[in-house]
């Protein structure tokens, strides 16, 4: 059996640790993102029980990953550092039923495995740490933005013409 994969409730049941970092391009989701495929993603784990007496994970995720800027399509730097609860249910019922006793949305309730591919939750967690449209503060060079602009005038130009006083 594969180190990655765990027995989620027996993990949180002994308060288990696990600590390492992950190649991204072991991350493909992750991976085709990015457009760089160096680096990799650091990562902790920790198994626990809520104060409800619910099996929980605490997963955190840290790394640096290069994203394409949506508005001048160049390269960005961006810091991932996330963290993040998991609760685990028996099944989706029993999902259900915890997440309205906890009532945080902060708090993520997931059906548990007893053959749970940890991998798997680490890089859920570091894609949903990327912004949904990545942009620079200020792009650092905007010519092929600003020749796009300057290519064609506006589809509206014209209507200016049709105006009747």
């Amino acid at each position: 059996m594969s180190a990655f994969i765990i027995d989620a409730f027996e993990f949180c049941k002994s308060d288990g640790f696990r600590e390492g970092s992950t190649p991204l391009v072991e991350m493909t989701r992750l991976a085709a993102e990015s457009s760089e495929k160096g680096g990799e993603i650091r990562w902790t784990m920790q198994g626990g029980q809520t104060r409800h007496g619910y099996p929980s994970l605490t997963l955190e995720v840290a790394g640096h990953v290069k994203l394409e800027c949506q508005r001048c399509l160049q390269p960005m730097d961006y810091d991932i550092d996330s963290s993040t609860m998991l609760v685990l249910g028996k099944d989706d019922e029993d999902a259900d039923a915890i997440e309205i006793v906890l009532d945080d949305d902060s708090i993520d309730v997931i059906v548990g495995s007893r053959t749970c591919d940890i991998r798997q939750l680490l890089e859920d967690e570091a894609l949903l740490a990327l912004p949904q449209s990545p942009k620079h503060d200020v792009c650092p060079d905007t010519k092929l933005l600003d020749s796009l602009k300057n290519e064609k005038p506006s589809p509206f130009a014209g209507l200016k013409n049709l105006k009747t006083e």
